[in-house]
């Protein structure tokens, strides 16, 4: 059984997004109900909305609507990562309206996307020391060059729980990198740290990426951080991109193939589930 702590929902007829102009492919919309029909073949039992980057104005809006769809019978969702802008003077009153609401497991703030100096602003790191002490998480998405970035607030913010997404995004298809190596092995050593195995399917050539294409980038953050600090996420429908859902769960079961059954077991939901207190 699997949790899936990465699923990404996007309907045009409710939220912008920006963003979606120029991303080829994934420029339609992905729908819950899409998803739900392959998941629940898969095993796949339960699921955190991930956050997807919509117009600034829709932030709010894309919880309450994914929210909506919790409460269908037999939905799978059982909360949200929010987006947020922690470089933004009223974050600390979102901040209080978020913490009100238990459906809101954490947050993201996708920094590949913007300068990079701006996690590195004051008002940035600031308003993200007020996640020490609160329930929620803090999702890192940066480039192999940007995971130094990440160390600093990692460092910045010892008593906030990260989370890496999607193996650090290693550009799998120009192969082994010496500076994502080097960078997974060190943001590692930050307890307050964990990783995601999501995403990599999509920065694999999508016609050629076999389980073996995928292996040392999954095995080498895997083996960085351990069974305890890993968590397993569909991407879904970046995965699309390579393959797709069913491929991609039956990528991580072959990846998985050679490990204990409560090492997969603790990736597959348990630490999610122990992460969120689900």
């Amino acid at each position: 059984m699997l949790f899936d702590s990465h699923l990404h929902i996007v309907d045009r007829t409710k939220l912008g997004y920006p963003w979606l102009e120029g991303a080829g492919a994934l420029n339609r919309d992905s729908l819950y109900a899409d998803y739900a029909r392959e998941a629940h073949r898969l095993g796949i039992t339960d699921t955190l909305h991930m956050e997807v980057d919509v117009a600034e104005s829709d932030i709010e809006r894309e919880t309450d609507y994914v929210k909506d769809l919790s409460r269908q019978p037999g939905s799978l969702i059982r909360g949200a990562i929010a987006a947020c802008r922690p470089e933004d003077a009223g974050f600390p009153a979102y901040l209080e309206h978020v913490l009100a609401d238990p459906f809101v497991k954490g947050f993201r703030r996708v920094l590949h996307v913007v300068p990079d100096d701006v996690s590195e602003g004051a008002v940035f790191r600031e308003n993200l020391k007020r996640l020490a002490g609160t329930r929620l998480t803090f999702d890192f998405c940066v480039l192999p060059h940007q995971i130094s970035k990440a160390i600093a607030l990692a460092d910045l913010n010892p008593d906030v729980q990260f989370i890496l997404d999607h193996c650090g995004v290693p550009a799998v298809n120009d192969g082994f990198s010496a500076i994502w190596t080097a960078g997974i092995s060190e943001i590692a050593r930050r307890p307050n740290v964990i990783v995601k195995i999501s995403g990599v399917v999509a920065y694999a050539d999508p016609d050629s990426w076999t389980v073996d294409t995928l292996r040392p980038f999954v095995e080498h953050s895997i083996a960085s951080f351990g069974w305890d600090r890993v968590i397993w996420g569909s991407d879904w429908p970046v995965c699309t991109l390579g393959g797709g859902l069913s491929t991609w769960v039956g990528a991580t079961h072959a990846l998985t193939k050679g490990a204990s059954a409560d090492e997969r077991n603790s990736l597959y939901r348990l630490n999610a589930k122990r992460l969120w207190s689900l």
